[in-house]
């Protein structure tokens, strides 16, 4: 699954004024990703959500807006019913024909790809200029940046961990330094056994993984499931040996959001349980 960051091309020195006009112009917003809809609680546009895609669930109040989106594609006339003045697309992981058509009438769509940890505030930042109170998202950006300077300083200069994430088991996927959520293993100190793949999601096969034999195995799928795959290579594959194998919260690993501080803490403090047993 692709998981993308919000790319807006902005002006940065936007006045107050111009930021009131957006404001005032942008009153009914769809969300077409369940990271997107929670992006758009967190930098205060709540109100104006009007729909939103399958699993978007947080925070609660988002299980209330109706559903337009899922992985079968958009209800492309329940959409335009609902008049939106902007939507928040997730690139790559919604169907371009179908947003290329609500381009062409003309509404305003604001594309999803993350690249980095630091793109998540000022994603929050950019957002809040269509929020009737801006400083919601001021606010939310400044605490997640104070958040992720404390957990760099905690976990600065840890020994390397090689890892594997596998994403999905039929067929077993990975993900590539290129890809999200690398960052976040990346940030705990985590070494990539899949790190230069060429594609940003490569398909790998388990002899793949136990020739270069990862120290742990997450994945967000329950553990005695991860245990089970891995079982044939007990005898072969140190983290299945010495037991590291650990499950990850999906929603905080997956979704690039304010709560991508949760699985940083989750992943480092696994990290660290790892090092502290070597």
């Amino acid at each position: 699954m692709r998981f993308l960051f919000l790319v807006i091309v902005v002006i940065s020195t936007i006045t107050p004024s111009v930021a009131a006009t957006l404001a005032q112009q942008t009153q009914r917003i769809i969300s077409l990703s369940p990271h997107t809809t929670e992006m758009a609680y967190a930098a205060g546009l709540g109100n104006k959500l009007v729909a939103a895609s399958a699993y978007s669930d947080y925070p609660p109040a988002a299980l209330q807006l109706e559903r337009v989106a899922n992985y079968r594609g958009l209800k492309m006339e329940r959409i335009l019913a609902l008049k939106p003045d902007l939507i928040l697309a997730w690139q790559g992981g919604n169907p371009s024909r179908e947003l290329a058509r609500l381009e062409q009438l003309g509404i305003n769509i604001i594309y999803s790809n993350p690249k980095t940890l630091a793109d998540i505030p000022k994603t929050l930042e950019q957002l809040g200029q269509y929020a009737d109170s801006p400083q919601t998202a001021q606010q939310a950006a400044a605490e997640f940046k104070r958040q992720l300077q404390q957990l760099k300083i905690a976990n600065h200069n840890q020994p390397k961990i090689r890892y594997f994430y596998q994403l999905g088991s039929t067929p077993l996927m990975t993900v590539a330094d290129s890809g999200w959520p690398s960052q976040i293993f990346s940030f705990c100190g985590g070494d990539n056994i899949f790190a230069n793949s060429r594609a940003a999601y490569p398909q790998v096969n388990q002899e793949q993984v136990v020739v270069r034999q990862p120290q742990v195995i997450f994945s967000t799928q329950p553990i005695n499931t991860t245990l089970q795959l891995w079982a044939h290579w007990q005898h072969q594959l140190i983290a299945v040996k010495q037991h590291h194998i650990y499950q990850l919260n999906a929603n905080w690993l997956n979704r690039p959001t304010p709560r991508t501080l949760l699985a940083i803490k989750q992943v480092c403090a696994l990290f660290n349980q790892v090092r502290d047993q070597h």
